[in-house]
């Protein structure tokens, strides 16, 4: 595919001129970024984004450019770039986008650098960290309410009770014809999703539903997935957690039992990489239905909590994938040492999706289309691993979860088996019991979620 003239990118925000004689432009290095088709009026771009989210700017450029992607690896110098590339590339071009890609921290050097600082600064600065995607969700409603458009006044003052009212109707959806609405004893343990609200309601409102008769636990653990961030083990947050309806307070007392287990270097390791939960949205998801239900105590607070997201233990044997981070075992034991020591109710909430099928994974057929039987065995074959997997869970086999993971080689991308096999390592004799099961596919047949509700007893 030829570069046009107007290939060289687009950006909504001040980019410096290219300078050569800047090492990170000369011999450009990528970091990890996401691509992804952006239509603008009748054009199509290639949009590329940090992987990791520390910056939010984006670079459009010519679809052509993935060509010279892989090129750019802090090697290869400009002039060989263009050479090797051709396709019309010109080193104007090539000079104009290396000049986006860096003003939007997307290579690496001192530009990402300062962002990265001031990314961390922020995060050390703030006692919990602020809402995002639950704001997003609240202010979503206030505006529908108010005929699609809202002022920052109407959000600040509406959202909670926009959240709330949500929430409810939901579950008095998911649970109308329910012959269990609530648990007859409180459960050690929830697994709910964390994808999306408008694509997992049903999965949240019958997890967190039941609650609603449950008196508050002394805490809240939460383990989520790290989706974005650059920890190879399990990685704690030093942080509370806050939503349009409150803060849950950083529970200072649990994590000092767990970090005393630990020990000192693995403790340090634990935080070593706390910023990766800066842009992780399978903690927050579950903090506002946590609120919600559970509800403050006589004090008026909500429940304290402590956050980690959890690795895949079936890449290397529950060990952190570099054999440098916290690995699952170690930090299962100090749950459980933590959960002793201090006594009280501890509540484990699994934030879990399952599994991550079709084109936007890498999956050559589509979930839905035209061809029935083709998306009908893709979404058959991801249920029927699901359900094997499950079964494994209900059963309490953490360790066969995690052997035949590994043996499959994870086939339909679940992500949250580490949160999974940790809730039930964490845990003494477990009962496991799903409350329901189901899958949301886009329209366009590109993807399919699956996830589930369930407690632990």
């Amino acid at each position: 595919m030829p570069m046009p003239p107007d290939a060289g990118g687009d950006a909504s925000y001040p980019v410096p001129p290219f300078d050569a004689s800047k090492p990170h432009h000369a011999q450009p290095k990528l970091r990890q970024v996401r691509a992804f088709s952006a239509k603008q009026g009748e054009h199509v771009f290639l949009g590329l984004a940090d992987s990791r989210q520390i910056t939010q700017r984006v670079v459009l450029a010519h679809p052509a450019f993935q060509l010279v992607l892989p090129m750019l690896d802090g090697v290869h110098g400009l002039d060989q770039v263009v050479k090797d590339v051709g396709k019309g590339l010109t080193r104007e071009l090539l000079e104009r986008v290396v000049a986006q890609l860096d003003a939007a921290g997307l290579l690496e050097g001192p530009t990402f650098d300062d962002i990265y600082q001031e990314f961390k600064d922020d995060f050390d600065k703030a006692p919990s960290l602020p809402p995002s995607f639950t704001a997003d969700f609240a202010d979503a409603l206030v505006a529908a309410k108010h005929g699609g458009e809202a002022t920052d006044e109407q959000k600040r003052l509406e959202g909670a009770d926009a959240l709330r009212a949500q929430f409810d109707a939901w579950i008095d959806e998911a649970l109308r014809e329910a012959d269990d609405p609530s648990y007859d004893e409180p459960p050690r343990a929830i697994v709910a999703p964390h994808i999306d609200y408008g694509r997992g309601w049903l999965n949240y409102a019958q997890a967190w539903g039941r609650m609603r008769v449950v008196d508050q636990p002394d805490r809240v653990v939460v383990l989520g997935t790290n989706h974005y961030g650059s920890a190879t083990g399990v990685c704690a947050c030093d942080k509370g957690y806050t939503t349009p309806l409150g803060e849950c307070p950083f529970d200072e007392a649990f994590a000092k039992a767990v970090a005393e287990s630990l020990g000192p270097d693995d403790a340090a390791r634990l935080y070593a990489n706390k910023y990766d939960h800066e842009r992780e949205h399978s903690i927050e998801l579950q903090t506002p239905w946590l609120q919600h239900v559970l509800g403050t105590n006589d004090k008026g607070a909500y429940p304290s909590i402590f956050a980690a997201l959890v690795h895949d233990p079936s890449v290397n044997a529950g060990e952190s994938y570099d054999g440098k981070g916290v690995g699952l075992l170690p930090f299962v034991d100090a749950l459980r040492s933590a959960m002793e020591t201090l006594g009280g109710r501890t509540l484990i909430v699994c934030s879990a999706d399952l599994s991550h099928v079709g084109p936007m994974f890498g999956d050559e057929e589509p979930v839905v289309g035209e061809q029935a039987d083709k998306p009908e065995s893709v979404r058959n074959k991801a249920i029927q691993h699901d359900r094997e997997m499950l079964q494994l869970f209900v059963q309490a086999k953490a360790e066969e979860m995690v052997s035949t993971m590994a043996w499959m080689q994870n086939p339909t991308r679940w992500c949250s088996t580490g949160a999974m096999v940790a809730t039930l390592k964490a845990l003494d004799e477990p009962t496991v019991r799903i409350a329901n099961y189901g899958g949301a596919v886009d329209q366009q047949g590109s993807c399919m979620v699956t996830s589930c509700a369930a407690a632990v007893f």
